[in-house]
């Protein structure tokens, strides 16, 4: 991917996922900090492996969205699916080698389901239980029952092969090396949410004393009225050419659909997940968990199935 001297400014860190484990609350802590430039969450720009239902974005237009980087030194991309992708990281690699790489992770039933309630909210999932979700997948292989709005990777709703994470990190330390790499465990970083803050600001070189307040982001949501939403995703034709008669104003339509989408938006718990299904999950996921134990060093069965037993 060739730059010229007038997009030379591209990222230099990434988050790459995975997936409700708090990307976005670090996203929004790390976007306050003065020497950091972030654009907008989930560009899909790197993943060429996965499938779309709208064309991807171009190079000019993904530089584009760093032209206003002035004096920040960290320049970042946050995407949760870079990490699923099996080719994201050599991509990545090959457009910015010294790149720094952030991942975090999170107990692999958890982020499941909390992962479904989330494109359920959003309509990149169509499919109400999760249990009948999961029963779904192997239709998906197929292009079966796809949401016909969904506008994340179809690969998204292969929902067993998200959280094959120690696949996943051993292609982005084979890459980039370890020392490039920062591992989050999602439950470290609920309960010591300075403390790791204060670690990816030093392992991005930036200055740790800036001030902030930290609160909870990115909760479970769910839609008032689903006819409603999908409307909005959908945004037909004959609707965005009234709009723009009408309002000539970019920013007063964005600021309208935005205060829609609020009020469509109804914010609770997610109902506790069945103790049948959690321990068929659990017992799935174990050699995973195992596995990834041992490449990181750390006990995670202990950590997660601690957790999943409460």
């Amino acid at each position: 991917m060739p730059l010229t001297k007038q997009t030379m400014n591209k990222p230099n860190f990434f988050i790459v996922g995975a997936p409700k484990c708090g990307t976005t609350a670090l996203y929004e802590y790390l976007k306050r900090h003065p020497q950091v430039y972030l654009p907008p969450k989930e560009l899909y720009f790197f993943g060429s492996d996965f499938t779309f239902r709208q064309p991807r974005p171009s190079l000019d237009y993904y530089l584009s969205l760093y032209k206003n980087v002035q004096q920040e030194t960290a320049i970042g991309d946050a995407s949760v699916w870079y990490l699923y992708s099996k080719k994201a990281a050599q991509e990545i690699y090959s457009f910015a080698p010294e790149a720094k790489i952030i991942i975090l992770l999170r107990n692999p039933t958890d982020l499941l389901y909390s992962l479904h309630s989330q494109q359920f909210y959003n309509g990149n999932e169509n499919i109400a239980s999760f249990g009948e979700a999961l029963a779904a997948e192997s239709d998906r292989r197929q292009g079966r029952r796809l949401p016909p709005l969904i506008g994340c990777p179809y690969e998204a709703l292969y929902y067993s092969e998200v959280v094959h994470f120690t696949e996943q990190l051993t292609r982005y330390f084979e890459v980039f090396g370890k020392e490039q790499v920062k591992v989050i465990i999602f439950e470290d970083f609920i309960k010591k949410t300075k403390e790791i803050h204060v670690e990816i600001l030093q392992f991005l070189n930036l200055e740790n004393d800036f001030p902030i307040t930290y609160q909870r982001i990115n909760a479970n949501k769910k839609t008032r009225n689903t006819a409603l939403r999908n409307f909005l995703k959908a945004r037909p034709a004959a609707l965005i050419k009234t709009a723009k008669l009408l309002l000539p104003s970019r920013n007063l339509r964005q600021k309208i659909l935005s205060t829609l989408w609020q009020w469509n938006t109804v914010y609770e718990e997610r109902p506790p997940l069945s103790p049948q299904l959690r321990q068929q999950l659990d017992t799935q996921f174990q050699p995973e968990i195992e596995e990834l134990s041992a490449l990181l060093g750390q006990d995670l069965v202990e950590k997660w199935q601690g957790k999943l037993k409460n």
